[in-house]
């Protein structure tokens, strides 16, 4: 009886982590936020207590579902507000510009050179000199463009993200929020109805609300 037991904890276990997973949305391991990270640490903890349990079992679940809930509303938060999201799962960060290292932005996110070394001979990069553009995603993973790139003057960083103005990533490219509100009032655009805008050879590329919503 007792195998028969633990064989049924197990499908339903089984079943219940599948259908978390499915719940929580398709992001590979290596795209996984802190947040995310955290709970399906604990959700992997959760279970485990629960698979011992013989008394409550069902009931040692609870929290795990509690943390599902969770997660989907803070996912449901983070679609809505960037700044929200910026809050839970950080922004990308600027290593490298124009093949000059950024220290401050490396010590802020507590980066060191040699976890640069490393990515960067993970991209088949044998030296710094040969950067012109490295960028530290939001997973921890080094985005790099070489200067032998065929594009390598372009880098379409996100300048309006939401309805929201990146003046970080508007400033790199050496453009004014002047500049940007001219441009947007000569098409009639306001920042929050633009969903996601970039820059590319000086011209600003837009995709407004109303089109994703379609």
């Amino acid at each position: 009886m007792s195998l028969l037991i633990i064989i049924v904890k197990t499908i339903v276990i089984y079943l219940l982590v599948a259908l978390i997973f499915r719940i929580m949305g398709k992001r590979e391991v290596g795209q996984l936020g802190t947040f995310d990270l955290v709970v399906f640490i604990l959700i992997a903890e959760l279970v485990a207590i629960a698979l011992e349990n013989k008394s409550n079992f069902f009931f040692s679940l609870v929290p795990a579902l509690v943390l599902v809930v969770l997660q989907v509303l803070i996912s449901r938060v983070s679609l809505k507000s960037t700044k929200f999201r910026s809050f839970v799962d950080g922004k990308p960060v600027v290593i490298i510009k124009k093949g000059l290292i950024n220290f401050k932005n490396m010590v802020e996110q507590r980066y060191t050179l040699d976890d640069l070394l490393l990515q960067l001979r993970e991209k088949d990069v044998r030296s710094i000199d040969e950067v012109d553009y490295a960028i530290l995603e939001i997973n921890g993973k080094l985005s790099v463009f070489k200067k032998d790139d065929k594009d390598k003057k372009t880098y379409p960083l996100p300048i309006i993200l939401d309805g929201e103005v990146n003046f970080d990533n508007l400033y790199s490219i050496n453009k004014t929020k002047s500049w940007l509100l001219n441009v947007l009032a000569d098409k009639k655009i306001k920042v929050v109805d633009v969903f996601y805008a970039f820059c590319k050879n000086g011209e600003l590329f837009i995709i407004k609300q109303d089109e994703v919503n379609k």
